[in-house]
């Protein structure tokens, strides 16, 4: 097939740092708090603003990336809580850093103080989001730095949880310490733009994946060493809460898409069945796999016992649709959900193309590798339905991977 129908416009052919995680811009919601990279102190009931510009705001910039960067420690293990970084300092140096490990443990900015200790008074908290002011599995951050008697918090971004949204910001300002909100925003709202888009849509935030031919047939395999610890397709999984597949790509010697990465949250298995003429089985589950299996079956699909038998759940419906698949993932607490186009496909064209209509996919991910597929049209298992609409992509990026060239963008 030819995948042409996509328009890739300013295609950035840089090489990114290994660690980037492949997160790019994304995701511009409406500001809760106007200003950007300004300070505001509260003295006497008055506001009094300034605007960081010079060494300071460098400075500021630096300590925040340092704070995403901690933040990323914990890729795929959050969920459904966002990826916090926070790093302490005084007088030049860090004295205290740390971030979020797991829902339900301390947040990062308890993390970094406990680092700091009695160091932490009249010192500086660098905080990639919004430090919160309400009790929920953990107290309130916020009280945490009033606590600790730190003069300046810089913020990355706003908290878009609507119990956050902007009241940690306020409670610092009215104990009487400057907070600069906005620093590397954007680079903090790619850090978490599943979480962002959850908590603004309802909805976990979705991304497409297929590998093609320099000649743009879809394939069935992934380019080298993408399976393996630190390749591109064990870092997807690792930081997908759910992987969404087709019952064609599973045969009975076939294994679950797992992440090879150390210590990760292997993603929810969702496996799509519709329009099959034999009964539904999947691969048998072992230790290495995935722990849970959510089968999305029609009523005329038929599952085998044995599938059954091995406790995965099923959901049948009159007719599955991305839809409500979604709705299911964001009731169990998924924040992100990967498509993957692999084997056959056709239990997934449908479901995709209708996805892409209503707006429910957010982003692409596709692997050209360096092969010519020169298969006939009707020898390939390929999809379609990328083919049905000319749809423009945006904020594109693409980096070298071995021999294949990663390209993804928005939509």
């Amino acid at each position: 097939m030819n995948l042409q129908t996509f328009q890739f416009s300013n295609l950035n052919p840089t090489v990114f740092p290994s660690n980037a995680n492949f997160k790019s811009r994304y995701c511009n919601f409406q500001k809760r708090v106007s200003e950007s990279s300004i300070v505001m102190k509260k003295k006497g009931g008055l506001s009094r603003i300034r605007c960081g510009s010079g060494e300071g705001e460098k400075d500021d910039r630096f300590y925040m990336r340092k704070a995403v960067e901690l933040a990323k420690t914990a890729i795929g293990c959050t969920s459904p809580n966002p990826m916090v970084g926070c790093v302490i300092v005084k007088n030049g140096e860090i004295i205290g850093q740390g971030f979020h490990p797991k829902a339900g443990q301390p947040h990062a900015e308890v993390f970094a103080l406990r680092d700091a200790g009695d160091m932490a008074e009249n010192a500086t908290a660098y905080v990639s989001l919004e430090p919160c002011n309400h009790f929920g599995r953990t107290p309130p951050c916020s009280e945490a730095l009033i606590r600790a008697k730190v003069n300046r918090v810089v913020v990355g971004m706003v908290d878009p949880n609507p119990i956050v949204a902007s009241r940690g910001v306020e409670k610092l300002r009215n104990a009487g310490i400057d907070v600069t909100v906005g620093v590397e925003e954007e680079l903090c709202k790619n850090l978490n733009e599943a979480y962002i888009h959850r908590m603004l849509t309802g909805k976990p935030f979705v991304t497409l994946r297929y590998s093609q031919s320099v000649n743009g047939q879809i394939l069935d395999n992934v380019g080298l060493a993408a399976k393996e610890p630190g390749g591109y397709y064990s870092q997807l999984l690792q930081a997908y809460d759910g992987i969404i597949l087709s019952i064609g790509s599973l045969t009975a010697d076939s294994t679950f898409p797992i992440s090879q990465e150390p210590q990760a949250k292997q993603p929810l298995q969702i496996i799509v069945a519709r329009n099959t003429n034999s009964p539904v089985r999947i691969p048998v589950l072992t230790t290495d796999a995935a722990t849970q299996v959510i089968i999305f079956a029609e009523t005329d699909t038929v599952v085998n016992p044995e599938t059954t038998n091995q406790g995965v759940e099923t959901v049948v419906m009159d007719k599955v649709n991305l839809n409500a698949i979604l709705d299911h993932c964001a009731s169990r607490g998924l924040c992100s959900v990967l498509v993957d186009f692999v084997g056959d496909c056709k239990d997934l064209e449908e479901l995709v193309d209708e996805g892409l209509e209503q707006g429910l996919v957010q982003k692409l991910v596709m692997e050209v590798l360096p092969v010519w597929d020169g298969r006939k049209e009707s020898e390939i298992r390929a999809t379609k339905i990328l083919a049905r609409k000319v749809r423009k992509l945006k904020k594109l990026q693409s980096r070298i991977l071995n021999e294949s060239v990663l390209v993804e963008g928005y939509f």
